[in-house]
């Protein structure tokens, strides 16, 4: 049988008898459906317009689309197609999609209507595209989707080994500099073998909320690969993920299980203190990308009646591979290995760390990426046989249990998304402004880690600049990454050969 991911994940439901059972719906207003069969249907026109296309196997498809109804549709059409999609982070500035449509030499990008002006000079100056989808209405020299789909003749899932490349997500890197994460079509099934099936028990009545994203490791496993496994339904919302948005989204669509962040937990948690919970019964919720502090994690439980199970997990491994569990959560903690992957702690000799010291996790398991896409250094130093490095810091407990201390490198995460200081500090620099500018990882009143850059100017006029610089920052490197606090400095602790000392910055944070 060919391990294409696409027979299992979802022709399989019409094999089963259950094309008719629904599997997508959208939210906030847009109300738009879809079930497991018309899911097949149209994941079949999908390939067929690819081979029309004369978009060749193995060639990237790029995707930059909103959670909407299209995403499943080109993803698993990408796949029956044997053209490897490439889902890309919906918030990134235009010279970050000209760095990755060249990285990934994208012969293909589908993209939806709303983010087509972020993307438009990039995507024009590529020399690799040959086809450019918008999902709206399409301006010159791109073609809508509709029209993209008019007429395709359906075609079937093309062989392929469960080895085979299906997909690539792109992670950033220490220097900030995208990373294409290559994963093979046996990485989606053992996902939902792992996490999905032994951690969330994802069973077919449920219906699933992510707030994270599906162009994020973490989205897609709960949106789309967890509930496709046992055929039940998700909701998806295109928008930002606010507190209130959600709360409400929660509140009309009544998910049975709900999929967020810390830092989006910790807003909801304080918004729920003052207005009250819906009469919604959630049986799961879920947090990875970041630690979850613990008072967050016991004020949700209180107001819910539902613990949050914290876990990690990382692109690398494409999914959640340390966590809580149900009946056994530990606030302040990640848990414990999902069943079907090993987690060592490693000094850097790379000798085991026992109980109480601190070390860096390394992970075993099937869903391990299959390398970075021309990163071949980085490969060889992240991939080590079968073990993953996390680059993360963590302490063994006495009951098996892992505590996150920290990372090995300068990286921290903000909303579960990886953040690089060294790519901020040069989007700081490159403002006319600024001499230098150091950034590092500070915690917010909720305990959550956020930017704080230190900067020394080239002029000593301050009034407004500080919001101006939040603002440059955002346009040039993402909407999350602009540091939240800004501390104008005489000058930057450094060492003799010239090297910023980020670590007494951190002192001071």
């Amino acid at each position: 049988m060919s391990g294409n991911a696409a027979l299992y994940f979802v022709d399989r439901h019409l094999r089963d008898g259950n094309g008719d059972r629904p599997a997508f719906r959208e939210a906030a207003g847009q109300k738009r459906t879809m079930t497991y069969g018309e899911l097949a249907d149209a994941s079949d026109r999908v390939s067929g317009a690819l081979a029309h296309a004369e978009i060749p196997r193995e060639s990237r498809a790029a995707m930059l689309v909103l959670d909407q109804l299209e995403f499943p549709q080109i993803f698993w059409g990408c796949l029956k197609a044997g053209v490897v999609p490439v889902p890309l982070n919906t918030l990134l500035a235009t010279p970050v999609y000209e760095t990755i449509l060249n990285d990934s030499r994208a012969s293909c990008l589908f993209v939806s209507e709303e983010l087509w002006p972020v993307v438009q000079p990039a995507a024009e100056a590529s020399p690799h595209l040959h086809r450019i989808v918008v999902i709206g209405t399409a301006p010159e020299g791109a073609q809508s989707f509709a029209d993209f789909m008019e007429g395709a003749e359906p075609s079937p899932a093309v062989e392929a080994s469960e080895d085979d490349v299906a997909f690539w997500l792109y992670s950033s890197g220490s220097t900030g500099q995208p990373k294409g994460v290559r994963h093979v079509h046996a990485s989606l099934k053992a996902t939902a073998d792992t996490y999905g099936a032994q951690v969330l028990q994802i069973e077919p009545g449920d219906v699933i909320f992510s707030a994270a994203k599906l162009f994020f490791a973490y989205g897609l496993g709960n949106a789309m690969t967890f509930p496709m496994s046992v055929g039940a339904e998700t909701v998806l919302f295109n928008g930002r993920p606010t507190p209130d948005g959600v709360i409400d989204i929660i509140a009309t669509e009544r998910p049975t299980i709900f999929c967020g962040v810390p830092t989006l937990y910790a807003a909801m948690v304080a918004q729920l203190e003052s207005q009250g919970v819906p009469d919604v019964k959630l049986r799961r919720c879920i947090s990875a990308g970041e630690a979850l502090p613990e008072e967050i994690g016991r004020s949700w439980q209180r107001l819910w009646g539902v613990d949050i199970l914290d876990g990690v997990g990382s692109t690398e491994m494409l999914h959640i591979f340390l966590s809580n569990a149900p009946g056994d959560v530990a606030y302040g903690t990640s848990g414990r290995p999902v069943p079907g992957y090993e987690v060592r702690l490693v000094d850097e000799n790379g000798a085991d760390v026992g109980v109480g010291g601190l070390g860096e996790l390394l992970v075993r398991g099937a869903s391990a990426a299959d390398g970075y896409w021309n990163k071949r250094d980085k490969s060889r130093a992240t991939f080590e046989g079968e073990w993953t490095r996390t680059g993360d810091k963590y302490e063994l407990t006495e009951d098996g249990r892992y505590v996150y201390c920290g990372r090995t490198d300068d990286m921290f995460k903000v909303s579960g998304i990886w953040v690089s200081p060294f790519e901020v500090e040069q989007a700081l620099v490159a403002h006319p402004a600024v001499l230098e500018a150091a950034v590092v990882a500070a915690r917010d009143r909720d305990g959550l880690e956020k930017p704080k850059a230190y900067i020394v100017l080239k002029q000593v006029e301050t009034d407004g600049l500080a919001d101006e610089l939040r603002d440059f920052v955002k346009e040039k490197v993402g909407k999350w990454k602009y540091p939240r606090w800004i501390d104008f400095v005489e000058d930057l602790p450094k060492t003799a050969t010239g090297k910023i000392q980020r670590f007494k910055l951190r002192e001071d944070s």
